[in-house]
């Protein structure tokens, strides 16, 4: 088993943190009024890295909650993987100018592929590609949308230079139901790129399962489980670094 890096999720909606079920505006949970406030109790418990959604410019190209990513870092000193709504070169520019240590592309991936490249030759590693499949067939625009293969967009991207994927198979997410890792090996062996696992986490053996995956699965992003209490981030930690 080797280590895996822990993202826990802060999903921004109206500027307060919430959870959705499968992806979905209508099935959404609020868990805090101030998404600073959970950004500072994860990294209080050691979290390393924060994964933070803004799900205002995903659902309606609106980023309300970006200027949350700098009060997140200036709060916490904890390096911040953004993601959400990014669909232009000034998105992305935003995003890391607040702070973001990466940023990860989404629906823009793949409806405009070029972006990637542009992306990629402006701001190296820092940037990701979210993959969002279920199945084998790529979802976007909120998962409203089909959007191609899930192994030929891995081709693409990997040929592009893109350093690491995010892959979610949707119908794992925010069910509590297990992560998907077959299909992690798969999404792994078909690149040479890092890839984090995000859905479905719902247990600390299900960490250790990613752990132990692959070598290129090395993050991990959890969400729903730690807002239910299914665990704690110092026992999550604990499982994959101890």
């Amino acid at each position: 088993m080797s280590a895996l890096t822990l993202y826990p999720a802060i999903d921004i909606r109206g500027g307060r943190a919430v959870r959705l079920e499968q992806g979905r505006a209508d099935a959404e949970t609020v868990y805090d009024a101030d998404p600073v406030a959970v950004a500072l109790r994860f990294a209080e418990q050691g979290a390393a890295a924060l994964h933070v959604v803004d799900l205002d410019a995903a659902f309606d190209g609106e980023p309300r909650n970006r200027h949350l990513i700098e009060d997140i870092v200036d709060a916490t000193g904890v390096p911040v993987q953004a993601s959400g709504g990014i669909r232009s070169m000034s998105d992305l520019d935003g995003a890391v100018g607040y702070g973001a240590s990466r940023v990860v592309i989404g629906t823009m991936a793949l409806e405009e592929p070029s972006f990637v490249a542009a992306a990629v030759a402006r701001h190296g590693d820092k940037i990701a590609v979210g993959l969002d499949a279920e199945g084998s067939i790529l979802r976007a625009r909120g998962w409203t949308i089909e959007s191609g293969d899930l192994f030929s967009a891995l081709r693409q991207f990997t040929l592009m230079g893109v350093a690491r994927f995010v892959f979610t198979d949707i119908g794992r997410d925010g069910m509590l139901a297990g992560p998907n890792v077959e299909r992690l090996v798969e999404v792994a062996e078909a690149t040479t790129a890092r890839v984090t696992a995000s859905g479905g986490v719902s247990s600390l053996d299900d960490l250790r399962a990613l752990a132990s995956a692959h070598p290129q699965v090395d993050a991990a992003i959890v969400g729903k489980a730690l807002y239910a209490g299914r665990f704690t981030l110092p026992d999550a930690l604990g499982a994959v670094n101890g």
